[in-house]
C-alpha cells in the first residue's frame, strides 16, 4: 500500500510538472520572436500605444525593442533570468530596472512585459480538476519573483491560461490578468492573442497586451548579452 501511494504521489507531481511545462510551450515556443502592441488605457479614455519586437531563447532569456512610437524607438530592455537592464539612446548605456517596475507604465509591469516561462519561476503546489478548466496555485520559487502567488484558471482544451490572479507575500491581490481571444498563430502556436489587465492599484485604469505575431526563430548566445543590448534592432533584419 505505501508504494502504490508513492506512485500516486509521483504521478501527480509529473502531471503537474508537465502541466506547467505545457502552458509554457503553448504560450510560446522556447526559442520565438514575438510583435506585440501594449495600449494604457486612463481613466479619462486617452490611450498611450507602444509597439515591441521581442526575441525569446530559452526559459530565461528575452530581449526587447520599441519600435513605436518615434520618440521610443531604439530604447531596448534585456532580461537574463529575473535580472533586468533598460538601454536608453539618450543615455548610451544599459541601466539596472526591477520586474516590479514598467518600462512603459500603466498596469503592466517589466516581468509582465517580458514575461519568460511560469515553470522556470513557480512550483505548482496545488491543482483542481473542474468539468472545463484546471484551478492551479503557483508559488513563486524564491523571493526575486514579482509575485508571490499566482491563482490561475486553465483553459482543458488549449492548456492555456483563462485568467491569473498575482498576489504579493502578505496575501494582498496585485492585479488580474485576463488572457482572452484564442488566435492560431501557425507553426502550432494556439494561444490567446490579448492579455488585458486591471489593479486595485490602479483605479480606472487598464492596459492591454496585444500578441500580433510569434514565430519559432534560433538566435546566438551573444543576442542576449548587456554588450549587445542596443543591437536589437539588428535582428528584424
Amino acid at each position: 500500500m505505501t508504494k502504490l501511494i508513492g506512485i500516486v504521489v509521483l504521478t501527480t507531481s509529473l502531471f503537474a510538472s508537465n502541466l506547467l511545462l505545457q502552458i509554457d510551450k503553448n504560450l510560446q515556443p522556447g526559442s520565438s520572436e514575438t510583435y506585440k502592441k501594449l495600449i494604457n488605457i486612463e481613466p479619462d479614455g486617452s490611450k498611450k500605444e507602444f509597439l515591441l519586437y521581442q526575441a525569446k531563447s530559452g526559459t530565461d532569456k528575452m530581449v526587447s525593442s520599441f519600435l513605436k512610437p518615434v520618440s521610443e524607438k531604439g530604447r531596448n530592455t534585456l532580461r537574463l533570468g529575473e535580472n533586468m537592464w533598460l538601454y536608453m539612446p539618450s543615455v548610451g548605456r544599459p541601466i539596472r530596472i526591477t520586474s516590479m517596475q514598467s518600462v512603459v507604465g500603466g498596469v503592466f509591469n517589466n516581468a509582465d512585459i517580458m514575461r519568460v516561462d511560469f515553470n522556470s519561476e513557480y512550483n505548482l503546489v496545488k491543482e483542481e480538476s473542474k468539468k472545463d478548466r484546471f484551478l492551479l496555485e503557483l508559488k513563486a520559487k524564491n523571493d526575486t519573483i514579482a509575485y508571490d502567488k499566482l491563482l490561475m484558471i486553465v483553459d482543458k482544451k488549449t492548456i492555456t491560461p483563462i485568467q491569473i490572479e498575482c498576489y504579493s507575500s502578505t496575501g494582498m491581490l496585485i492585479k488580474t490578468l485576463y488572457y482572452k481571444d484564442i488566435k492560431d498563430f501557425g507553426s502550432g502556436i494556439v494561444r490567446p492573442s490579448v492579455i488585458e489587465t486591471k489593479s486595485p492599484f490602479y483605479k480606472g485604469y487598464k492596459s492591454i497586451m496585444i500578441y500580433g505575431k510569434i514565430t519559432p526563430k534560433k538566435f546566438t548566445p551573444e543576442t542576449f548579452t548587456i554588450d549587445n543590448i542596443n543591437k536589437v534592432d539588428d535582428l528584424r533584419r
